[in-house]
């Protein structure tokens, strides 16, 4: 069955993998309801949208599979009055998710091609509690900071320190890292005081690299562990 042919089936199919797998949070489930998934893939891959698996988009990413959307969502323990910040927009499909469930949604792309698609793409579908911009997500958004909760799309070396001090006391981080791409655990790093955090380990997971200052460089086509900060 494909989402092409039958999509109110598949839409339901979907949402049942996600509650088996253990998302519990109603809204979240429901934001993953109401977001047209197939809005945000290209036309070849429509008739997949509701698979359980990552798809190909523009710039050679992909659309995260959607229990990891769900998981990482659910991990950030999100209230109504929130605003999030999200680094890694990609197709936009997350940032509306995102934006059902709380009240403001930020987040960063590094690729222009793809800040500016996701851009078009969430103004056209109405999802107008969502700003994006193009720029190093390892830097975070001081501008709009502090955040209730970040997110991060991509594995770096080590949690970057930039979007720590960008969350409220009491914000949650939810980011993968790891020594390598086949190493990586979803932490969720509470910031419970101006200089304390407290870190959980949310599991073993796979994500593309964390490309950024505070993250991996990228040389060459070469993934490098980033020079130690000075002072």
């Amino acid at each position: 069955m494909t989402s092409e042919r039958h999509p109110g089936k598949a839409k339901q199919a979907f949402l049942a993998i996600l509650a088996r797998r253990g998302i519990k949070d109603k809204r979240v489930l429901e934001a993953m309801e109401a977001v047209p998934r197939e809005a945000f893939v290209g036309a070849r891959q429509t008739r997949y949208a509701y698979d359980d698996s990552p798809l190909p988009i523009e710039e050679g990413q992909t659309i995260s599979q959607p229990y990891i959307v769900a998981l990482m969502t659910e991990a950030m323990q999100l209230e109504p009055d929130n605003t999030v910040l999200e680094i890694g927009s990609g197709s936009g499909y997350a940032a509306a998710v995102l934006s059902r469930i709380v009240k403001q949604v930020y987040t960063i792309e590094r690729h222009p091609m793809l800040a500016k698609l996701a851009r078009e793409r969430l103004a056209d579908l109405g999802y107008d509690n969502v700003r994006v911009l193009c720029g190093d997500g390892t830097l975070g958004w001081p501008e709009h900071a502090p955040f209730d909760a970040i997110v991060v799309t991509a594995g770096g070396p080590r949690v970057p320190e930039s979007l720590v001090r960008q969350l409220v006391i009491g914000g949650r981080l939810v980011i993968p890292t790891g020594p390598a791409i086949h190493q990586q655990k979803l932490l969720r790093i509470t910031r419970v005081s101006e200089d304390e955090t407290e870190s959980e380990d949310l599991g073993g997971v796979r994500f593309v690299p964390l490309i950024g200052e505070e993250g991996w460089r990228d040389t060459e086509g070469r993934m490098t562990t980033p020079s130690p900060k000075k002072g």
